[in-house]
């Protein structure tokens, strides 16, 4: 890596200027004598490569903007920030910058799912940075600790918020006792939501950043493709309810943790979950985020902030800007990406959680306990039952688990789902986490 002395700049390159680029663009020229103050020499945008440089963008030059943007990432800059997004062609752009010697920041959590150890080996090889603190999270410092703070201790568990359109869905079904089609309306009025929100509520998105952050957690290469993923497009205003008379609020959350006898495997699922609604998780409202990290030696961490925004994500960009700037002044670099353990996946059969069920079955004597029976059969304990009685010969029950194995529990499902003489309607299922 090539050192920058104080007088000469730090020279940037910018791809891509929509919602974040331009607040990334904007910050880097309003406040060029605090990032010099802050990285130890003048920091330079040098041009930003969109795809129509044409249009019109207010308050910045449109002498900076240009249509090759392959051109500006091999143009000897000193930082490349990439805020296009998707595969490509972000992958063969960055893969261009490293090649010419840049560091890279970007924000693009579906390329680093996908393709982040091509792409930590690029860096490694050229001995240049990858910064990704806004891939994950906004605004909140997440990716630094896992990174550099905790790399001395030995983390277990990662779960949280990650997704800030789902959970400003769910806080509306939850408070105002909306449906989830109305929510979804509303997040796209006010721009927390695409017009195509498939990637957000599909989790798609949490599921990305769900890898990166076992990734960096566990030392262990996690690909998007490794994460079981669940949406939230079925949940229902009967959920919401259902879990509100239990004492619980839904999330949509991120679990990764360490499994096996032996701790040889890694668990990571995103999934709809019901929490208990005195967790901390459940009084996240709106769009933001919140991550719990677990560890040996430092115990329990919870880190919450803004997880959607232009402004939110460019401050994240920025934070790396400036760490990056600072190393290539110092002619250095910052650790690069550990993935020594090489633990395997677990599949979802494996995973260990709590169940909240609810059937409708005949209301009739001895139905309570053939249903019972079933779960008992493949050892899952039952934790609370609450049955309510409908006026058309029907009950529902609604049943909480301890603790099982999915496995056990899709067993007791599939079977519950053969008896048409003791369930008469739909098995609607939910996990629940933090209890």
């Amino acid at each position: 890596m090539n050192s920058v002395n104080g007088d000469k700049p730090v020279k940037v390159a910018l791809l891509g200027c929509g919602n974040v680029g331009y607040q990334v663009a904007r910050l880097l020229l309003e406040t060029p004598e605090d990032l010099a103050a802050r990285t130890g020499a003048p920091v330079e945008l040098m041009g930003i490569g969109v795809r129509h440089p044409d249009a019109e963008r207010p308050g910045i030059d449109p002498a900076l903007f240009t249509g090759d943007s392959e051109a500006l990432a091999r143009s000897g800059a000193d930082v490349v920030i990439e805020v296009i997004g998707g595969i490509e062609p972000a992958r063969s752009l960055l893969l261009a910058a490293f090649e010419s010697g840049a560091s890279v920041v970007t924000a693009n959590k579906a390329l680093l799912a996908a393709h982040g150890q091509e792409l930590y080996a690029a860096a490694e090889k050229a001995g240049v940075d990858l910064y990704f603190e806004a891939a994950v999270a906004g605004a909140i410092p997440i990716i630094r600790p896992l990174r550099e703070s905790l790399v001395g201790d030995e983390i277990t568990t990662v779960m949280g918020i990650v997704n800030g359109t789902t959970n400003f869905i769910l806080d509306k079904m939850t408070t105002d006792h909306v449906s989830f089609s109305q929510a979804l309306s509303e997040a796209q009025e006010l721009g927390y939501a695409e017009s195509d929100p498939t990637a957000d509520v599909e989790a798609y998105d949490a599921a990305a950043k769900a890898s990166i952050l076992a990734s960096l957690a566990f030392h262990t290469e996690v690909s998007g493709s490794d994460v079981h993923r669940e949406g939230i497009t079925t949940l229902t205003t009967e959920d919401i309810e259902a879990a509100r008379a239990h004492g619980y609020v839904i999330k949509l959350l991120a679990v990764a943790t360490v499994a096996g006898e032996q701790e040889e495997l890694v668990s990571v699922r995103v999934h709809p979950a019901m929490v208990p609604a005195s967790h901390p998780l459940a009084s996240v409202r709106g769009a933001f985020n919140a991550v719990f990290v677990e560890s040996r030696n430092a115990g329990r961490l919870m880190f919450l902030g803004p997880g959607a925004g232009g402004s939110p994500t460019a401050s994240a960009v920025m934070g790396d800007l400036v760490t990056v700037a600072r190393n290539r002044v110092k002619g250095t670099h910052g650790p690069a990406m550990s993935t020594y353990r090489r633990r395997g996946i677990a599949p979802i059969e494996e995973a260990m959680t709590s169940y909240y069920v609810s059937m409708q079955v005949r209301d009739e004597p001895g139905v309570l306990a053939k249903v019972a029976s079933v779960f008992a059969k493949h050892a899952v304990s039952i934790l609370e039952v609450r049955q309510t009685t409908d006026n058309d010969g029907h009950a529902r029950l609604g049943i909480m688990t301890h603790i099982a194995r999915d496995a056990e529990f899709t067993d007791t499902v599939s079977e519950l789902r053969t008896m048409p003489s003791i369930v008469s309607g739909r098995i609607r299922l939910i996990r629940v986490e933090g209890r």
